[in-house]
């Protein structure tokens, strides 16, 4: 079950990311500013944000399996509406479908995962988390096929197929039962717990920032890449791919390190290290220095994703995991919506050291409210 879901989530992040390097022809197609698509890539991550507390909630009082398999579902549908998708309205519709798709999968495959590994939570978190790279390099890949020999459309029929095949073999192994009824969400309930300690009010102030940091970097980061440092489209999809290379083997490292040692010290070594880097990248112009500061970037901010879903879980109550995840995972979410928008005007009108710079003072901070 654990490589069901990590493969499906794989598959997925490969759909969402492929966007990123072929950003620039969308961009040129569609006729629109790096700002109008930072609005749309806003709306994927706002509805994918919204998506959060009702489905984790909902796993909890439900089935998790409940949740997935529509989940997958809609997935299908809006990567197929990408693959048709010849103006800006529909590929908003399309940005919006995929982000309900992906909240009503995200948590519940998550609690599935911690549910059957209490004592290796860290790592099989990480296992999980890795298929964010896993699908970054499939993205990375075929975004270098598909700028040298057709449209931006080809890689999304594609990816919807393989995540139908996904949906089979998951309603084929699944072990729970479907289960509908009448639930109390009592958000207001989650939320109080949430922010009870000063301790936890801090972790999620953190990562609110650090996800903000994320939605704007790798909506972006290809499009910096070939505007700011001279990158050629499939250079820049290389650098891309390095940064979910080097995620693939951090994430389960981070994972297993937390399970070792305190999570939050971890965590903001990681923070810290990232911030130090992007404040490089923005101002190194050797190729070969914006290749070491990418690397270094990517093993700092790449500890945090298993990092993040740990603590948020360890200090969940039983038979609550889902929906606190669910409500912190949707601040979260919520400022990585915010993300693209901003770098995308931020970049239109000051330039993306402005835009990068400021991102690395949210990491900073992120560290120092993690560390305490």
């Amino acid at each position: 079950m654990l490589m069901t879901l990590s493969v499906g989530w794989a598959v997925l992040q490969a759909g969402r990311f492929v966007l990123s390097p072929l950003l620039p022809t969308i961009i040129t197609d569609l006729g629109i500013t790096e700002a109008t698509a930072g609005l749309a890539f806003t709306a994927l991550g706002g509805v994918y944000a919204v998506a959060q507390y009702p489905s984790g909630r909902l796993s909890d009082r439900w089935t998790r399996t409940t949740l997935i398999v529509p989940g997958l579902g809609v997935l299908v549908g809006g990567f197929l509406l990408y693959g048709v998708a010849a103006s800006y309205l529909l590929f908003v519709v399309a940005c919006v479908v995929v982000g309900l798709g992906k909240g009503l999968f995200a948590i519940p495959s998550r609690a599935l995962v911690s549910d059957r590994y209490v004592e290796r939570r860290g790592r099989a978190l990480g296992v999980f988390a890795a298929g964010t790279d896993v699908g970054g390099l499939l993205a990375s890949g075929v975004a270098v096929v598909v700028l040298s020999s057709a449209t931006w459309h080809a890689p999304f029929v594609p990816i919807a197929v393989a995540l139908g095949l996904v949906t089979l073999l998951f309603v084929r192994w699944t072990d729970e039962p479907y289960r509908v009824e009448r639930t109390d969400l009592e958000l207001a309930t989650t939320v109080r717990r949430l922010v009870a300690s000063s301790g936890q009010r801090r972790t999620l102030v953190a990562y609110a920032l650090f996800y903000f940091m994320v939605g704007g970097f790798i909506t972006f980061f290809p499009t910096y890449l070939a505007g700011a440092k001279g990158f050629s489209a499939s250079l820049a999809s290389v650098a891309f791919a390095v940064v979910f290379a080097v995620g693939f083997g951090v994430k389960p490292l981070a994972g297993d390190l937390s399970d070792r040692f305190r999570r939050q010290d971890v965590a903001a070594a990681g923070l810290g290290v990232a911030a130090l880097a992007l404040v490089t990248l923005v101002f190194v112009e050797s190729t070969v220095l914006t290749w070491v500061t990418t690397l270094v970037l990517a093993i700092g901010y790449k500890t945090q994703f298993p990092l993040a879903d740990a603590i948020v879980m360890d200090a969940a109550p039983d038979g609550g995991m889902g929906a606190d995840l669910g409500a912190a995972r949707a601040l979260f979410l919520a400022a990585s919506a915010v993300g693209p928008a901003y770098v995308g005007i931020v970049a239109t009108y000051a330039g993306y050291a402005v835009a990068f710079g400021s991102l690395a003072g949210c990491l900073l901070v992120a560290a120092l409210l993690v560390w305490r």
